[in-house]
């Protein structure tokens, strides 16, 4: 029988007829009235506490019954938490890889543009550009995912809407002939096809960071930048592959389809339940006002110290360098006259080449002071845009290196640095950003990056311009070249504002040491009088 005191503090176990005589003294000599029959003894009256059954007092086979639930129940939690990161694995793991393989129509694309719709590469960088425009748009979709429930659940819907657009996009531009011949047409398509690539990463971003939060697995964004790069290993290398047999890019579309078909039923199928993620538990909330709270909440955490100067510092460093990529894609396949397998094969190196840094970033890297890490990234970047001012000075040519050899092993190296050079960033905002708030930090740090990518674009185009480089005269790259390399110099003398290292206690929080100076503390609770910590410091320095 168990017992427990008149206050509600529950007491040992005890046995009336124990052998232990001190714990049967102390019983005996308590308040306890005994009437002696034949029986040895009856009790007549019990203590206070044994009067009447009250609620706190613990019977214990209900105590052995619910000590059984609850192990069955967190061996079930263990076995459900097991499965939902399998099933996290398996949709996220092919949802990165398809996003990486989406080099492989947009390599037939390129082509198509430049040979059959016979662009200049001012033009072709121009499209390639305006089609990333949806990309800007990202942390509305973050703040839609955060804030509004579709079925009572917020991440696998949008997900399966953004492949959605996507197939209806490359599937018109593979069976319709009109909108991969008519520029406008082709350029609505292109937009409707990152408008829904927009949505997918941001939730698939926004799923990654609150699963790992959730479930205190940190690093979960290297395993996405592996599944990335193996896709972009594998579309870089069948597209260059398909293009030189078939030469029909829109057989190539309608193969990209057919995988995203794939990724619809997989995102379909998969439930937001066995992912152990929060339900939508405020129906009778607005739709406004959730999406007002949500836009207030991510106000505040662009607003931290850590968060604002990392922002400012990566979008700075890519927006301010002018980028020649249509310029030098042209003067590779018209002037050097590369066969669409080697440009496939260089972009199959550079992505093997990310692979491997990020493996070596998941394993030692993160170790290293993110503030000389990244600084040090930077400074291979602009050394590495000098390796495309060896190929169009044809220098590898006297140290008896082809052009095909130098493109495949050494081109993208640029490139890939630049797309390395992102993934700390990542890590750190999936880190800081507040509970609630994944898919919002996230959107908003894709879309700043997406933004200055465009004016990094745009700049290039402009460069170009003024530079006189046109489809029939390159003689002025060089000098655009060498630009490059000076713009991808500056941002290393403000370096100071990466942060060296993550702070642990603000992970879960992204709050900064002077925010969580100012803000309130919290309450204490002594003999029903409310007093702020601040308030009783204050009073003892008195």
């Amino acid at each position: 029988m168990s017992l427990s005191s008149c206050n509600g503090t529950p007491l040992l176990s005890c046995n009336l007829f124990s052998k232990n005589h001190s714990k049967n003294q102390s019983f005996f000599n308590s308040n306890t009235h005994f009437h002696f029959s034949r029986k040895p003894f009856k009790i007549l009256e019990k203590p206070c506490c044994m009067t009447q059954k009250s609620d706190n007092m613990v019977d214990p086979v209900v105590f052995y019954l619910n000590k059984v639930k609850k192990k069955k129940a967190s061996e079930k939690n263990g076995t459900s938490s097991s499965n939902g990161l399998k099933d996290l694995l398996n949709l996220c793991g092919f949802g990165y890889w398809v996003q990486g393989f989406r080099c492989f129509p947009w390599l037939a694309l390129n082509f198509h543009m430049a040979n059959n719709m016979n662009m200049n590469p001012s033009t072709l960088q121009l499209v390639q550009n305006f089609g990333n425009l949806p990309m800007v748009a990202k942390p509305l979709y973050g703040i839609l995912s955060d804030a509004l429930y579709i079925g009572g659940a917020h991440r696998l819907p949008y997900i399966a809407i953004g492949v959605l657009l996507q197939i209806l996009s490359w599937g018109s531009m593979a069976s319709i002939p009109v909108a991969s011949e008519v520029l406008p047409i082709l350029m609505a398509c292109v937009l409707f096809s990152n408008l829904g690539a927009g949505i997918t990463e941001v939730s698939k971003d926004a799923l990654v960071a609150e699963y790992g939060q959730k479930n205190k697995i940190n690093g979960l964004q290297s395993y996405a930048f592996m599944a990335l790069a193996a896709g972009g290993v594998l579309g870089n290398c069948l597209g260059g592959f398909f293009l030189l047999k078939t030469r029909q890019p829109k057989f190539m579309f309608l193969i990209f389809a057919s995988l995203l078909s794939l990724q619809l039923v997989l995102s379909l199928t998969t439930k937001e339940e066995s992912l152990n993620l929060p339900h939508a538990l405020k129906y009778h909330e607005s739709v406004s006002s959730s999406i007002q709270k949500q836009f207030s909440n991510l106000i505040l955490a662009i607003k931290d110290d850590g968060v604002f100067r990392s922002l400012s510092w990566v979008v700075a460093s890519v927006s301010m360098v002018p980028i020649l990529s249509g310029s030098l894609f042209c003067y590779q396949t018209q002037v050097l006259n590369l066969d669409p397998s080697i440009i496939g094969m260089s972009k199959v190196m550079g992505q093997l080449m990310l692979l491997a840094l990020t493996v070596l970033y998941d394993r030692y890297f993160k170790t290293i002071s993110m503030r000389k890490l990244i600084g040090t990234v930077q400074i291979l970047y602009a050394s590495s845009l000098l390796l495309d001012l060896v190929l169009v000075k044809q220098i590898n040519l006297k140290f008896g290196i082809p052009n095909n050899i130098f493109v495949v092993c050494i081109s993208g190296i640029a490139e890939i640095i630049a797309q390395f050079k992102l993934l700390p960033f990542q890590v750190l905002f999936a880190s800081l950003a507040p509970a609630g708030c994944e898919g919002s930090l996230m959107s908003f740090l894709a879309s700043s990056l997406c933004l200055s990518s465009i004016c990094s674009g745009f700049l290039g185009v402009g460069m170009a311009s003024c530079l006189g480089i046109t489809s029939v005269d390159y003689s002025n790259l060089p000098v655009g070249i060498a630009i490059q390399f000076l713009a991808a110099l500056v941002p290393v003398f403000w370096i100071q504002n990466v942060p060296t290292f993550i702070d642990e206690k603000e992970k879960k929080t992204g709050l900064s040491k002077r925010r969580r100076k100012t803000r309130r503390v919290g309450r204490v609770v002594f003999n029903m009088v409310f007093v702020y910590r601040r308030q009783r410091e204050s009073e003892a320095q008195r």
